[in-house]
């Protein structure tokens, strides 16, 4: 009989996301996708979604050119390329209007994106089932999604029946997304086998974090009883809370006698450094290190690996309140061990009583934050379910989709004392399309809508994130916020603050003004100016920005030095000659030749295009 084969899917985007804040650049995206495919092992590739697009708006870049970027090398190599989507809520945390929705398969369709891994944090099909359609339409795979949690309610029959609801209406494939890892492994593995039994054309994927520990059981159990592709991490971003790591899980798996494809380990050791590397210029300074620990307390709490971080600051934050109360009442003090165990019971009691949402954004912070407030209050004297948020509010009353359990009496009572009303309408109607506001409003302000609507899309669907990425208040803020971790990091070793910018400056060399006046940068002409992201590749004897001297002049600031951006100065910025602009790190020699013919062609008509806008602009003075 000839072996089985179990296909292997890296869930890059992921692991960023489940241990930091922020995601790879454009150009790192762009120097790691080659090497991902050296690796030869891979199947598939997660590429973007969930927060990706909205992260990269954050810091003031591009997401729809990381995307194409990061996706051209995979698709030309025959690697399926795949995305995580919300459901009703799209690319972020609220609904999306049903025309936005629809406009993102087609967006992410064209940009180079083979599959969208569906999910709804309640597990509802009306939030799930119109994407399936919406993605068909645009030529997508559509992956329906199992969200997993451990409950007296969500069982294999309740499953079951939701995988037989999603295939009904169109998926090809099935995903049971164990987003806090603590699906049992025998359960899933009665899962797998109850859908693949009834559809065993269906492709199933196992999606498991590692936080609590059963991650690599239960991946055995899942091929063992049908499943096809397993998604898995690597070095130096695996297990933690993370995922575990694909050399582990392919030696279990060719041991049980299952067809896996070869690593190429060469290959992994070059993007394991990469990735490292990527840690070390600025990503690793939003990583909580906590985040890389795996943890059985997480067991008993349910909620997914990757709150831990933001929990912990949560619990900070109450810590020094909770103790002034305390030692007003004469009371011992709590340590952040004691309140951290306070609060993985207090969301075992709120849990239930709020109809076991699963613990999947963005009901996992609900049911947190409710839990948290509770803890707070409860210890200062004061009542519990006492502080509600309104977007927790919302998912009680139904406006989020229906619950999996059944609210407790308190609850209702509670909102019936409130004068709130509960609904069963389908959630989407409370939404209605936006995207002709949207196109207005663009074309007004001047701006283009993108290649295949991209833009049009972004804006519609993170509205906020994209005016400041659009104004450059984005990565300002962002340059800011870097350069504090950066100065923080450096004074948590004893240094003074002073000391601490010599030593970011150490190995770099500044790019002199050559004349007074204001800073313009004028790194893309598609978008508006902004100062570029530190990392950016420069070379000798280009242009990397312009001075508008007091005269009206725009002086060109050309570069005397190759290699990547350490430091620059803000957008609009006033400087007299002879002052640092820019801080670079020259270049190493393996760097100095990365440069593709079409990646130089590209770059040299940008050029002209920024020495078109320089030349309007000098016509109209």
């Amino acid at each position: 009989m000839a072996q089985r084969e179990i296909k292997l899917s890296l869930v890059y985007r992921d692991m960023w996301q489940s241990s930091g804040k922020y995601q790879p650049r454009k150009d790192q995206l762009e120097r790691i996708a080659p090497v991902l495919v050296e690796m030869g092992c891979f199947a598939r590739v997660e590429t973007n979604g969930g927060a990706f697009e909205q992260v990269n708006l954050l810091y003031g870049e591009n997401p729809n050119k990381a995307v194409r970027a990061f996706t051209k090398p995979l698709n030309a190599a025959g690697i399926q390329t795949h995305m995580l989507d919300r459901g009703l809520n799209g690319l972020r945390m609220f609904p999306v209007p049903a025309d936005v929705r629809r406009l993102m398969y087609k967006v992410k369709k064209a940009q180079g994106v083979d599959i969208t891994r569906i999910f709804d944090g309640l597990n509802d099909p009306r939030n799930v089932i119109p994407s399936i359609h919406y993605a068909k339409e645009a030529g997508m795979i559509p992956q329906a999604t199992l969200c997993i949690t451990h409950s007296p309610v969500h069982t294999v029959e309740y499953y079951a029946d939701l995988a037989d609801q999603f295939i009904a209406a169109g998926a090809p494939e099935i995903c049971l997304k164990d987003m806090a890892g603590i699906g049992r492994p025998r359960f899933l593995g009665r899962l797998v086998k109850a859908i693949k039994t009834k559809h065993p054309e269906v492709i199933i994927e196992y999606h498991g974090h590692s936080g609590p520990g059963f991650s690599v059981a239960s991946m055995l159990e899942v091929c063992d009883n049908g499943a096809d592709v397993i998604d898995v991490a690597m070095e130096p971003l695996s297990w933690g809370k993370i995922h575990p790591d694909v050399i582990t899980i392919r030696e279990m798996l060719i041991d049980a006698g299952y067809k896996v494809a070869d690593i190429n380990m060469d290959a992994y050791m070059k993007a394991r450094a990469l990735t490292q590397e990527f840690i070390d210029d600025f990503l690793g300074y939003f990583i909580n290190p906590s985040n890389l620990l795996t943890s059985s307390l997480l067991v008993g709490c349910g909620l997914p690996g990757g709150m831990m971080g933001s929990m912990m600051a949560d619990l900070k934050g109450v810590h020094a309140g909770i103790n002034m109360h305390l030692r007003k009442k004469g009371e011992p003090e709590l340590s952040v061990d004691d309140l951290l165990v306070r609060l993985f019971d207090e969301v075992a009691y709120v849990w239930p009583r709020l109809g076991y949402p699963p613990l999947v954004t963005p009901f996992s912070q609900y049911v947190k934050n409710v839990a948290l407030m509770n803890v707070y209050n409860l210890t200062i004297g004061k009542g519990r379910w006492e502080a509600i948020d309104n977007n927790t509010w919302g998912m009680i009353l139904g406006k989020s989709g229906r619950l999996p359990g059944k609210l407790d009496q308190e609850i209702i009572d509670l909102a019936k004392e409130k004068g709130f009303e509960f609904t069963t309408e389908d959630p989407q109607l409370n939404y209605p399309d936006a995207l002709d506001k949207f196109r207005a409003e663009m074309k007004e302000n001047g701006w283009e809508l993108g290649e295949d609507d991209e833009e049009l899309f972004e804006f519609a669907m993170h509205e906020a994130q994209y005016r400041d990425y659009k104004s450059g208040a984005a990565k300002e803020r962002f340059q800011a916020e870097l350069d504090k971790a950066k100065t923080d990091a450096l004074v948590k070793k004893g240094y003074s603050a002073e000391d601490a910018q010599k030593i970011k400056r150490q190995g770099t060399e500044p790019i002199e003004a050559p004349a007074s006046g204001q800073i313009i940068w004028e790194v893309d002409p598609e978008d508006y100016s902004t100062a570029p992201a530190l990392g950016t590749f420069i070379k000798t004897g280009e242009p990397l920005c312009y001075i508008q001297t007091a005269a009206g002049y725009f002086e060109p600031v050309i570069s005397n030095f190759t290699g990547r951006l350490a430091e620059v100065a803000a957008q609009g910025a006033n400087i007299r000659k002879g002052e640092a602009l820019a801080y670079v790190r020259p270049a190493e020699k393996e760097e100095l030749f990365v440069e593709s013919e079409p990646e130089r062609l590209r770059r040299v008509e940008q050029l002209e295009e920024v020495r078109h806008v320089i030349r309007a602009r000098r016509a109209k003075k």
